[in-house]
C-alpha cells in the first residue's frame, strides 16, 4: 500500500459566495478515496496583488494526506476548479477558486504545468501566516528555511516579482559589521555589479568624527547625492542583479546622529526629492552584530577617521537599524546574525547566494 504523502494547498476565491467556493472546494477534495483533508487554516482576506481594480479575496491552505502522486493531486485540483466554474482566463484574472499545490512532502518538481514548493509563497505572506498556523516549523524544500522564518522575513507584507525593475539587493548594519566583505562575496557569487558606499571619497568625513559640526551637512549632503546617483531608477538596468554594501534609507538615520536642528531641517527638504529618483531593493540583507565585534573589524581596518567610534555609538546605530526595519514595508529582509554566518565559508555564501536567486526576479 502507498504511504500517504503530507501536502499543503493554497485556496482562494475572489468571485461570488467566496465562503462557499472555499467550502465547497475542501468538501470536494474530502470526497475523493486518495486523499485526506486533515485540517484548514484560518480564512483570510486579502488585496488583489496585481489587479487592485478586483475584489477582495479570500485565502486559506489546507493540510492534506494523499496517495496520489503530486501530478495525479494538481489533476484533481484542476477537476475541483472546473467544477466550481473557474474560467482559465489569464494569470492574474479573477476566479470563483483557485487552488495551489504548496508543498508536496519535500518533493522539488519542476515541471511545465508544476512547479513545488509554489515559486511565489516565500513571498506571499497571507500563504506563510496560514502555513505557520498549522505547523510553523515546516521546512522549505529550496530554501532550506522554516515557513516561521520565511514569514517574517515579509513583515506582513505580500510581494511580486517584477523583472521589469533592477534587481537591487542591499546590505544593511552598523559601521563594522561586515557589509562591504559580504557584498563582495555575493557579488562573486551572484555574477553582477557591486556599488560600493564613497566614504574614502568624502572629504568632510575625517573632519566630522573629530568633531567638526559646522562640517557635518557638507558630509552628509555627499553622500545623499552620491547614493542617489548611485541607485537612480535610470541608473541601474532592468532586470540585472546589484548587489550594494548599504541600504539608501539609512541616510535619514546618520543625519539624524551627526547634524544640528537647523541643518538637518535643510536636510529634510532635499532628502525627499532624491529619494524618490532611487532605485528601491528588491532584497535587503540585514547584518546583526555585537558592538563588541564590530568594534574590533573597525580597529583591524584602522581607517583613521574611525578611531573616533565607539561602542555606545555603535549600540545606538543599532537601535536605530532596528527602528527602521521594525516597520520596513518595501522588500523582503534576510536578518544574518555574523555569529551564525561566516563571510569566509564558501558554503554559507554559496547558501545566501541560492536565496537570493529564489527572490529576485529572472
Amino acid at each position: 500500500m502507498t504511504e500517504p504523502t503530507t501536502a499543503y494547498i493554497a485556496i482562494g476565491s475572489n468571485l461570488g459566495d467566496r465562503h462557499r467556493f472555499i467550502e465547497s472546494a475542501l468538501n470536494m477534495l474530502a470526497e475523493n478515496d486518495d486523499i485526506e483533508v486533515v485540517r484548514a487554516g484560518t480564512v483570510n482576506e486579502t488585496e488583489p496583488l496585481a489587479a487592485p481594480d478586483q475584489p477582495k479575496y479570500l485565502n486559506t491552505v489546507a493540510e492534506l494526506k494523499t496517495t496520489l502522486t503530486a501530478e495525479g493531486l494538481y489533476s484533481t485540483l484542476v477537476k475541483v476548479e472546473t467544477c466550481l466554474g473557474r474560467q482559465r482566463s489569464g494569470k492574474w484574472a479573477p476566479r470563483t477558486v483557485d487552488l495551489d499545490i504548496l508543498l508536496f512532502g519535500q518533493d522539488v518538481i519542476n515541471l511545465p504545468d508544476l512547479i513545488v514548493p509554489h515559486p511565489q509563497m516565500h513571498i506571499r505572506s497571507f500563504v506563510l501566516s496560514s502555513l505557520c498556523e498549522l505547523d510553523s516549523g515546516l521546512l522549505h524544500p529550496v530554501l532550506q528555511e522554516s515557513v516561521d522564518e520565511l514569514s517574517k522575513r515579509l513583515n506582513g507584507m505580500d510581494f511580486v516579482r517584477d523583472p521589469n525593475r533592477p534587481q537591487l539587493i542591499s546590505i544593511a548594519g552598523v559601521v563594522g559589521v561586515g557589509k562591504t566583505t559580504l557584498a563582495r562575496y555575493l557579488a562573486d557569487a551572484l555574477d553582477c555589479e557591486i556599488l560600493l558606499e564613497p566614504y574614502d571619497t568624502n572629504p568632510y568625513l575625517a573632519d566630522v568624527y573629530a568633531g567638526r559640526k559646522d562640517l557635518a551637512l557638507n558630509s552628509q549632503l555627499y553622500f545623499l547625492t552620491t547614493r542617489s546617483e548611485q541607485l537612480s531608477i535610470g541608473e541601474l538596468p532592468a532586470g540585472q542583479i546589484v548587489v550594494s554594501d548599504y541600504i539608501f534609507d539609512q541616510d535619514p538615520i546618520y543625519a539624524r546622529r551627526w547634524l544640528d536642528s537647523h541643518q538637518f531641517a535643510l536636510y529634510e527638504k532635499i532628502y525627499p526629492a532624491l529619494a524618490a529618483k532611487v532605485s528601491s531593493p528588491v532584497l535587503v540583507i540585514y547584518m546583526q552584530d555585537t558592538a563588541e565585534q564590530c568594534l574590533q573589524r573597525i580597529r583591524s581596518r584602522n581607517r583613521p577617521y574611525e578611531r573616533y567610534i565607539g561602542p555606545h555609538f555603535l549600540e545606538s546605530l543599532g537601535s536605530d537599524y532596528e527602528r527602521l526595519f521594525a516597520d520596513w514595508k518595501a522588500c523582503p529582509v534576510i536578518r544574518l546574525s555574523t555569529s551564525e554566518f561566516d563571510c569566509m565559508c564558501e558554503s554559507d555564501i554559496e547558501h545566501l547566494a541560492d536565496q537570493i536567486r529564489y527572490y529576485v526576479a529572472e
